[in-house]
């Protein structure tokens, strides 16, 4: 039987593609989903991987959604961090909310995950954590500061959840995938687009199987000594 992977904002865009990716590889998949039902139902008619509906902002909610999967599918042997919003303003304009609202869900969510599988990680001897963070975690961008905020303050905890489970068989990276075809980039206008992809060198956005495939790559027991590490893919936007 394969190892228990969960997926958070699994149902959609990069996340739904890592759950697929995951299962085609031999995984036991569990897709977490905040609030969009009839794309979770759809998602789960279509590949058979089950789906669990919380708030991964809300501590008390993923300690509860994690318990709910381990009795389902299994002990969660690789964690996937990938629930994500976003809430675009200019510094002057933001609001508190936006703020909190992307904080929350971004930044917020990755400690609240990680630490309701940890234990079982280190008293199992092994774990693999992979967070997606973003080339804007990378940089900075205009109108992005709590979004670029979380996906850098998501690097800096892979980093030190590294650390810490390096002894234990648990290894922990972030993937920052440059800009992906997906609903996120649904409302940027024509000529934004343009703009955006004259920007990156191979000339085209990325596609969401594409970050999927990094996935794999570093859940695998063969990547064991591949940890701390933040893994680029944006097409040569941004080398570092």
């Amino acid at each position: 039987m394969g190892r228990v992977a969960l997926v958070t904002g699994g149902t959609r865009g990069i996340g739904a593609a890592c759950s697929k990716a995951l299962k085609d590889a031999g995984y036991n998949v569990a897709a977490n989903y905040g609030g969009n039902d009839d794309a979770a139902n759809a998602f789960k008619k279509e590949t058979g991987i089950p789906v669990f509906k919380w708030d991964v902002g809300d501590f008390q909610a993923c300690e509860q959604g994690v318990i709910a999967v381990e009795n389902e599918v299994g002990p969660v042997e690789v964690l996937v961090n990938n629930a994500g919003i976003s809430r675009d303003a200019m510094l002057q304009k933001m609001s508190h909310e936006q703020w909190s609202e992307v904080i929350r869900t971004d930044l917020d969510s990755v400690f609240n995950m990680t630490r309701q599988v940890i234990n079982g990680m280190r008293e199992r001897g092994f774990g693999r954590i992979v967070s997606i963070s973003s080339i804007n975690g990378q940089q900075g961008m205009l109108g992005l500061a709590n979004y670029c905020s979380a996906k850098a303050g998501m690097i800096g905890f892979t980093r030190t959840v590294a650390l810490e489970g390096a002894r234990k068989g648990i290894t922990a990276n972030a993937i920052a995938p440059g800009y992906v075809a997906t609903e996120l980039l649904a409302n940027v206008s024509e000529k934004v687009m343009e703009h955006i992809v004259g920007q990156i060198p191979v000339g085209r956005l990325g596609e969401a199987e594409e970050v999927a495939r990094c996935v794999v790559f570093l859940a695998a027991d063969e990547s064991a000594w591949i940890t701390g590490s933040t893994l680029t893919i944006n097409g040569g936007q941004l080398m570092d």
